[in-house]
């Protein structure tokens, strides 16, 4: 699968989609096949505020648990209620299922993450 070219990759296998100073954040499709079946998401609350690196939640797949980890610092806008009830979304179409949107605390840590083909060659 091709990774998205506008978006930005963290070695924690998340992706972030920045417009302005707002961002998604979703798990890559290495990731999703790196799980298996995914049957349970744990996110965060609206109004949280993350930093750069922190977990905001768990993922459970029939085979795992992984933490999520934010890709940036930033406070929660807004959390996707609908992958609760149908989590296997994230297998589905990983780049498409996002799972928070943040407030961007500082743009500069954009430019820390991998983009498409540093992700592409990380996980070959």
């Amino acid at each position: 699968m091709a990774y998205p070219t506008a978006y930005k990759y963290t070695k924690d296998h998340e992706w972030l989609d920045v417009s302005g100073d707002r961002a998604s954040v979703g798990i890559t499709d290495y990731a999703q096949q790196q799980l298996g079946d995914v049957v349970y998401l744990e996110l965060p609350h609206v109004g949280a505020t993350l930093k750069q690196g922190q977990s905001f939640g768990t993922i459970e797949s029939v085979k795992a648990v992984s933490e999520l980890y934010a890709p940036v610092s930033g406070d929660v806008v807004e959390v996707n209620t609908a992958l609760k009830d149908k989590p296997e979304t994230v297998n589905a179409d990983p780049h498409a299922s996002w799972m928070i949107r943040l407030k961007m605390a500082d743009l500069k840590e954009v430019g820390e993450l991998l983009d498409a083909g540093q992700y592409a060659d990380l996980v070959k």
